[in-house]
């Protein structure tokens, strides 16, 4: 029994009954696959039932603020991927009257999908021949051909393409796409994997040569970045604060956040206090109170933040100030989000 076989066969044995596996609507494979980028099912599959309740339809979606879908995707990172998917959404909905394009190509042209969530739209949805990559197709084809071209290379992106090409079962690429990458999540998986009982054991080379943990090769990435944020939580007598939107090409964009004061290192509180950015923010007549002595470290993958809350008390604030209990409606990052699962504002 060849490699593309025993896969299916596993996979028609041992696979997760997931939400998406239960239809071929372009639109809701389409919100799984973008959800599923960088996360985990475990954690992705709430936010996809929350997306397909809340809109039922890519014009639904299209329909929405930005407000609205940043808030519903606040909690799974990565946010420019919930900007593109509105945007795309948007696209689809206006310009093509919701129907998505049917073919590899086409899908390809749209913001937010790259040759991975194209190649499995297409072969899922269309069951065209086009082979999918993602990290569980990476793992599996290094660990059973025994290669160790980095698979964070232009050259190693190149040869598990090819390689996974020439695998692909034409007749039936939605199963087999599903299979392989189904196999690299459950059985052959990053740490531990089940090599015992394999149904590719006795063909993996990997196994033979004892270098299942080595493999896939992945080039380290750069030096991480140390951020130091400071944010001032104002609270005036009418217990409203201030939110700013972040905007630009950095993280968060489009979230909403605390007034913030980075430095380049983490001040002391008398420092931080005396500098020219808290006396131009705070003013004179208000009240500055450091909330954590301790940093909150939020890591991200390439950068780790050091952030502090500091309270400040306040008579009045300027018009755009909204009441504390309306932040809820706000898309925040999860870093906030924590600050204000504890925070209890006090009587002024």
């Amino acid at each position: 029994m060849n490699f593309s076989k025993k896969l299916v066969n596993w996979y028609i044995n041992n696979r997760r009954e997931l939400p998406w596996r239960q239809t071929s609507d372009p639109y809701k494979i389409w919100l799984s696959e973008i959800m599923l980028q960088q996360t985990r099912v475990a954690q992705g599959m709430p936010y996809y039932y929350r997306f397909v309740e809340t809109f039922p339809t890519v014009f639904h979606l299209a329909e929405a603020s930005q407000q609205q879908v940043l808030k519903l995707w606040q909690g799974l990172g990565y946010y420019s991927r919930a900007r593109n998917l509105h945007e795309t959404a948007r696209y689809v909905a206006g310009e093509l009257k919701g129907v998505f394009p049917e073919n590899y190509k086409a899908l390809l042209k749209l913001k937010g999908i790259g040759d991975y969530t194209a190649s499995a739209i297409s072969s899922i949805c269309f069951n065209e021949p086009v082979a999918v990559v993602d990290g569980n197709v990476y793992r599996v084809l290094s660990r059973y051909f025994d290669i160790d071209t980095p698979i964070n290379t232009p050259e190693g992106i190149k040869e598990f393409k090819n390689l996974a090409a020439k695998l692909l079962d034409h007749q039936d690429p939605s199963t087999y796409n599903q299979a392989l990458m189904e196999f690299g999540a459950l059985q052959c998986k990053p740490k531990n994997p089940l090599c015992e009982s394999c149904p590719l054991n006795d063909g993996c080379l990997a196994l033979q040569q004892k270098k299942v943990s080595e493999l896939p090769v992945k080039l380290k990435k750069g030096k991480i970045k140390k951020r130091f944020f400071n944010y001032l939580v104002f609270q005036a007598e009418d217990n409203s604060t201030l939110l700013n939107q972040r905007t630009g090409s950095g993280i968060w964009n489009g979230l909403y956040e605390f007034p913030l004061i980075e430095t380049q290192k983490q001040l002391s509180a008398a420092e931080f206090l005396s500098s020219k950015e808290v006396d131009e923010i705070v003013g004179k007549n208000s009240k500055v109170q450091l909330y954590n002595e301790k940093p909150v470290v939020h890591k991200l993958s390439h950068q780790h933040i050091y952030a502090r809350f500091w309270l400040v008390e306040t008579q009045e604030l300027p018009q755009e100030a909204v009441p504390m209990e309306k932040i809820e409606d706000y898309p925040v990052p999860v870093l906030i989000q924590n600050f204000l699962n504890e925070y209890e504002p006090s009587d002024y």
